[in-house]
C-alpha cells in the first residue's frame, strides 16, 4: 500500500496537471502510472524527476533498449518491484525477448554474487584495472 495517496487527475494541482499533460504527450498515451501519481503529491519533485528522466532516458549514445535493460538491472539490484515491472514492460515494448530477460537476470544474479564475495574477501583492486 502506498504511503501517499495516488492522486487522480481531478485531485492534481495545476503544476502536477501540467507535468501529467507532458507525460501523456511525450508517451503518446493517456495512461499515467502509479509512480507519477504518487509523486504528484510533491509537484516540484514530480517535475524535477520527469525532467531528469526525459534527459537520461532520451536519445543518447546508448540505444533505448540498452537503457531499459540497465534500468531493470539496477532495479533488480535494489529490489524495487515497481521499477522491475514497469521497466521490464518498457524493455519488452522496445524489443527485449524473454531469452534476453532471462540472460539479464543471470548477469544481475552473477554480479550480485561476485560483488558480495569481493566485498567479503576485501579483494584489493588489481593495478591493471586502475586508471593510468
Amino acid at each position: 500500500m502506498s504511503t501517499v495517496p495516488l492522486l487522480t487527475d481531478a485531485e492534481l494541482s495545476p503544476e502536477a496537471a501540467a507535468v501529467f499533460a507532458e507525460i501523456r504527450a511525450v508517451s503518446k498515451t493517456e495512461f499515467i502510472n502509479n509512480f507519477w501519481r504518487a509523486l504528484a503529491n510533491d509537484p516540484p519533485a514530480l517535475k524535477r524527476t520527469w525532467d531528469s528522466l526525459k534527459q537520461v532516458m532520451g536519445p543518447g549514445t546508448l540505444d533505448p533498449l540498452t537503457k531499459e535493460l540497465i534500468y531493470v538491472a539496477v532495479s533488480m539490484a535494489n529490489s524495487c518491484e515497481y521499477c522491475i515491472r514497469s521497466h521490464s514492460a518498457a524493455a519488452r515494448s522496445k524489443g527485449m525477448s524473454e531469452a534476453q530477460f532471462m540472460e539479464l537476470v543471470s548477469v544481475v544474479a552473477m554480479a550480485s554474487e561476485t560483488n558480495r564475495m569481493a566485498i567479503a574477501l576485501q579483494v584489493p583492486v588489481d593495478e591493471a584495472f586502475k586508471p593510468m
